[in-house]
């Protein structure tokens, strides 16, 4: 079985931008941020069966840091899309608000998949839709996030199913790996930072969450599909359907993510591990 090194998208240090984002306001009181796990998975259910390439994504040394990632609504009253490692081990968590963190309520993580759908006073004014389906290998995919803090648009060519073990882990858990095309703008830096993006393809839905990358090797890999729509519907905050509209290019991909910045629908998020409760 071919055993391939990956890391986690988020980058180890990024004191200039948590400084640069205030957590709320000066007076207001935080509460302590309400944290549940779901987990399908049984001897009755057992997980799907993935494909022979195996990939071991690297945790971070010293364990759960202060951190950004990348969040996306996935219904408008308030309900947010990102990878479970952005929010496992936080003290608090913020969705960006201009120059504030807006506070996370509750944070639902799934321990099938890295995926973790977070609750906050924050609407939005589009939401993004799910699916469950595997697209063919060989078709394209729409990575959107914040990599090194900055908006990025990346292309990639699905290679297929695959299963990931993070960290020391004795689970595998199932993904999709994706190999890089191209990038918007263009570069070749890490992709730290995009971790909780969406991947869209080419019929217009959200097939997975960032979850992390192989920099040297141009891999990208995402959470499975499946997986991602069955912690969606566990955290019965999700009460929409959006309506999915097929991507045309690379330049149609381009001018929705836009848009969607400008909306506020994909954000960043903050991880603070060091806050005391309250704020």
């Amino acid at each position: 079985m071919a055993r391939k090194q990956g890391c986690g998208c988020l980058p180890f240090v990024l004191g200039a931008l948590l400084l640069a984002v205030a957590w709320g306001t000066q007076d207001a009181v935080i509460p302590p941020l309400q944290v549940e796990q779901f987990d399908p998975r049984s001897p009755r259910r057992p997980m799907p069966q993935w494909g022979d390439e195996q990939f071991v994504i690297e945790d971070r040394p010293g364990g759960p840091a202060d951190s950004m990632g990348t969040a996306f609504a996935v219904d408008r009253d308030g309900a947010w899309l990102t990878a479970e490692h952005v929010t496992h081990g936080c003290t608090r968590v913020g969705l960006e608000d201009g120059r504030f963190a807006r506070p996370v309520a509750r944070v639902l993580e799934s321990r099938e998949g890295d995926a973790a759908i977070v609750q906050a006073n924050l609407a939005s004014p589009d939401a993004l839709p799910l699916a469950d389906h595997v697209p063919q290998p060989g078709t394209p995919g729409y990575h959107l996030g914040f990599p090194a803090g900055e908006p990025t648009l990346v292309v990639s060519e699905l290679i297929g199913s695959a299963s990931a073990r993070r960290g020391r882990s004795d689970s595998a858990q199932p993904i999709l790996a994706w190999a890089e095309r191209a990038r918007l703008p263009a570069g070749d830096g890490t992709l730290s930072g995009i971790s909780g993006g969406p991947v869209l393809s080419e019929d217009g839905h959200v097939i997975g969450v960032n979850s992390a990358a192989t920099d040297r090797r141009g891999r990208i890999l995402t959470t499975a599909p499946d997986a991602v729509v069955r912690l969606a519907i566990a955290s019965r905050m999700i009460d929409e359907r959006p309506v999915a509209y097929p991507i045309e290019n690379i330049a149609d991909a381009s001018r929705r993510f836009v848009g969607w910045l400008d909306q506020g629908v994909i954000r960043r998020i903050f991880c603070n591990v060091d806050a005391p409760p309250g704020g």
